[in-house]
């Protein structure tokens, strides 16, 4: 590789990590504060709370990635710019092509890291996160267990604690059960122990009172107890969304088994090929925004007030990539043989990537009789 394409190549990587690093902590500082309010409401510790933010960091980073390598490649081009570095190894006789190519080395890399990212880490953490979500939301003493406060574990119960002791003993137990229509039940004690049951955990409160109210007659009755079982399994709500999804399953699996991978997570052979698609799709964007921010800043003379308006017409075709995306997502889910549309987007960027570099190599001039106008008399 030649030196000056070593020289770009490591600028563009140098402010690719300065991107990627403070996009993903934007991102996932926003990601954490909604876990943190949705899991520690909830009564999880933060070692929970850690192992949550952990999972979604993959996803992070495969979202940030492609904005990363564009930004990276913008500020560099730009800086080489204006200190006039492109402009010296153009008059050796480097065409705008051949300054590309250290960019398509750029994105090359950056594509190899978002296929690492989005066929084997992004499905990964999701499958784990997903099963973890499902077997925290049963959780009994995170959404019981919890001293001083009123909870409601499900619709039309409240659970109240006073206090626990080192032992395990529950002091001043107070549980309201209000999901049948006919009948409210409310259970005090004074003590109560929460233990482990055949078909999950039980509550038993000892010395207490518990007290029936029916709404058709308006009576009630009162039952006092010295110890009485109530399974508390089914106080909690728990979150019903244990099955597989497309973005669950393995790369290889969708790609030599899609019919067989679509009866296991109930969906159609077309999401399937959609989705796994989408991931090589997802890390060509890497490239296509990289050369797009190179290719449109290049079409820019020398200007003292800088190339702002480049900048706003690479974000602009950026935007033109995405609703193309969005406009081929719907027919390739809704036809299997319609999954050659998902790579559309990367076909029409690096069909614009091309066309502004010839634009770049061949600017249009001004016309021999429009420079003699606009000449000195």
């Amino acid at each position: 590789m030649p030196r000056f394409d070593r020289y770009m190549l490591s600028q563009l990587m140098v402010l690719f990590g300065f991107f990627s690093l403070v996009l993903v902590a934007v991102y996932w500082v926003n990601r954490a504060v909604i876990l943190f309010d949705r899991l520690i409401a909830d009564g999880h510790s933060a070692g929970v709370f850690l192992e949550f933010t952990a999972l979604s960091l993959p996803s992070v980073i495969a979202l940030v990635l492609p904005m990363a390598s564009f930004a990276a490649a913008v500020y560099v081009t730009n800086r080489l710019m204006g200190d006039s570095e492109l402009t010296v190894v153009q008059a050796t006789g480097y065409s705008p092509w051949r300054l590309a190519r250290p960019v398509l080395w750029f994105g090359v890399i950056v594509a190899l890291m978002m296929s690492a990212l989005t066929h084997v880490l992004v499905p990964a953490s999701v499958a784990q996160l997903k099963e973890r979500e499902v077997e925290i939301s049963g959780s009994v003493s995170a959404r019981l267990l919890r001293e001083g406060a009123f909870l409601h574990p499900g619709p039309g119960v409240t659970f109240f604690i006073s206090d626990i002791t080192p032992e395990g003993e529950l002091r001043d137990v107070f549980l309201s059960d209000r999901r049948q229509d006919d009948r409210e039940v409310t259970y005090t004690a004074e003590s109560a122990y929460v233990v482990q049951g055949e078909t999950g955990p039980r509550l038993v409160m000892v010395s207490g009172l518990a007290q029936t109210l029916r709404q058709d007659t308006r009576t009630m009755s009162t039952t006092v107890f010295q110890d009485f079982t109530h399974d508390i399994s089914t106080l909690i709500v728990q979150n019903p969304g244990g099955t597989l999804r497309p973005r669950h399953l393995s790369t290889l699996d969708m790609l030599t088994r899609p019919e067989e991978m679509a009866k296991e997570v109930g969906a159609s052979v077309s999401r399937i090929l959609e989705e796994v698609h989408g991931r090589f799709q997802q890390a060509l964007l890497g490239m296509v925004a990289a050369l797009i921010g190179f290719a449109t800043l290049l079409t820019g003379s020398f200007s003292r007030f800088g190339v702002g308006k480049q900048i706003v017409v690479a974000i602009f075709l950026l935007v033109v990539i995405k609703l193309v995306e969005s406009a081929v997502t719907d027919p390739a889910r809704n036809n299997a043989a319609l999954w050659p549309l998902v790579y559309l987007p990367s076909v029409v960027g690096l069909a614009i990537a091309g066309a502004v570099l010839h634009l770049a190599a061949r600017p249009f001039r001004p016309s021999r009789r429009r420079r003699a106008e606009g000449m000195p008399a």
